[in-house]
């Protein structure tokens, strides 16, 4: 299913893949399409333990905007879990790791969140839109976190 070195890494790491292939396995594939509302492919779903889709990643990315895609998703399920000291370290790890990619914005303003949620010290938040001056000031994910100024 993938061939990149790294991408099998994580996924064996971070993960319990399952694959359902389109056309051997037509029923697998529709029921669990219909379950998340995935009707095409690659659709990529991280789920939770108890089948809580926590990330969406739809169609093909090459290798270095997929793995941030993945780690994104990784932290989204650790902050579900209200583990938010571990969702902090896992977002700070994309925007260190993967700062050109798309996730990297996303990753950021939630790693603030993660900070707070973890103290409840309203500056998590404003260092975050403080940090966004620096990266990403351009990004949705700024003007989302400008109200925390």
């Amino acid at each position: 299913m993938y061939t990149n070195p790294q991408v099998i890494e994580f996924v064996t790491r971070h993960t319990v893949p399952v694959r359902v292939h389109a056309r051997e396995n037509h029923e697998a594939f529709a029921a669990l399409g219909d379950r998340f509302d995935a009707h095409w492919t690659p659709t990529t779903l991280l789920v939770d333990a108890g089948g809580t889709e926590r990330h969406r990643i739809e169609g093909f990315l090459p290798a270095d905007q997929f793995l941030p895609q993945l780690a994104l998703g990784v932290a989204k399920a650790a902050f579900a879990r209200k583990d938010y000291a571990a969702a902090e370290r896992l977002y700070r790890d994309v925007v260190d790791r993967y700062a050109n990619s798309d996730a990297a914005p996303e990753a950021q303003y939630w790693a603030g969140v993660s900070r707070y949620r973890a103290t409840n010290d309203a500056a998590a938040l404003k260092d975050t839109a403080q940090a966004f001056a620096q990266r990403y000031k351009d990004s949705s994910w700024a003007t989302k976190a400008s109200v925390w100024k």
